[in-house]
């Protein structure tokens, strides 16, 4: 008994050495808690984010295109909508097909205008605390790389283009000229938003031709005017951000001409585009709808003029982008308007019909 007992204690440590494996199975000792990973971030579809979110080798070209910023690409749509919304027929939606058409050379056309406006003032942007980190100031890419990006682009938009009808592929090709000048301007004269409306506003013509097949000059040009007073007086506020600067390298702009009579030319503007609006809407034949969005553009200039603090910067940029309002206003003003003219049809018919 004694020598059974001494050698089940010599067995003892290679037995509980063999529970040990079955217990560990049975009974899985407790995972540690991790290091807590913070908050979730929130699932972003900003242009920003999606820019950020691209591969590294595509980022400087999506940001030189300022895909990332795109505040520009609306204004430059916005009047291609307007025009499209007025040319509808009586009672209809704007042609959805033609609006995505435009949409898509509105990107194509506005991001080859900054890279072209990155090749001409690429000296002038590494001057400039705020365009120092652009691709071509801050040597991303090179100016070949972007010269061969800009011929994609345009290839791209003249695909677009060459989808209209002839008319508007003549009026279309037209606006190359200012698309290519525009940049030079700044050193030449302080009107140099003055050349942006007539450039970005160009929309105000194309989209009336592309539905009609040729302009209706007493409702173009009021619309394109409206326009090109409207870029006044956004571009001046955005012109305000980069006046000292510009002071420093050399380059001129409407802020600087303007100085603290800014105000007064802006309202100027304001009032000679809701004018012309009015113009545009009457040989149009447009309805109350319409008239009631021109006079809430009409407020919403008066608040952002009277509110504008020129001196401050991050004011300029916050009052510069809320005019996507004013360009998205005046569309939803259109297409109620003309949704409105059938409601009128209607109301002149049953009379008749009663009879």
């Amino acid at each position: 008994m004694a020598a059974l007992v001494a050698r089940l204690c010599r067995a003892g440590p290679g037995l509980r050495a063999a529970r040990l494996p079955l217990a560990a199975a049975a009974f899985p000792p407790l995972r540690r808690p991790s290091a807590p990973l913070g908050p979730p971030r929130p699932l972003s579809f900003s242009a920003a984010e999606l820019v950020r979110a691209a591969p590294g080798p595509l980022r400087p070209y999506l940001r030189l295109m300022r895909l990332h910023q795109p505040a520009g690409t609306w204004l430059l749509y916005l009047p291609c909508t307007w025009s499209i919304g007025l040319a509808a027929q009586p009672g209809c939606l704007p042609d959805g097909q033609m609006l995505s058409l435009f949409g898509v050379g509105a990107v194509l056309m506005r991001g080859a205008g900054c890279t072209i406006n990155d090749m001409w003032d690429r000296d002038f942007d590494k001057k400039v605390a705020r365009t120092a980190n652009r691709p071509l100031a801050a040597g991303d890419i090179s100016t070949f790389q972007s010269f061969v990006f800009l011929g994609g682009q345009l290839s791209l938009a003249l695909c677009v283009l060459l989808c209209l009808n002839y008319y508007s592929i003549v009026l279309g090709a037209a606006s190359l000229s200012l698309v290519i000048t525009y940049p030079l301007m700044k050193r030449i004269t302080y009107w140099p938003q003055l050349v942006l409306g007539l450039t970005f506003n160009w929309g105000a013509l194309l989209g009336w031709s592309a539905i009609k097949g040729s302009c209706e000059w007493s409702v173009c040009l009021p619309l394109y005017l409206a326009g090109v007073m409207w870029t006044l007086v956004y571009d001046t506020i955005y012109a305000h951000q980069d006046k000292r600067d510009d002071i420093i390298v050399g380059v001129k702009s409407t802020a600087l001409q303007f100085k603290e009579d800014t105000k007064q030319w802006l309202s100027g503007f304001s009032l000679a585009m809701v004018l012309s609006l009015c113009v545009a809407g009457m040989n149009c034949d447009q309805t109350f709808p319409y008239y009631s969005a021109v006079a809430a553009i009409g407020a919403h200039l008066a608040h952002q003029i009277y509110t504008l603090d020129i001196d401050k910067p991050e004011d300029c940029w916050k009052k510069f982008a809320s005019n996507r309002t004013v360009g998205v206003l005046l569309f939803i003003g259109i297409v109620l308007g003309n949704l409105w003219k059938q409601k009128d049809s209607k109301d002149v018919e049953e009379p008749l019909e009663n009879r």
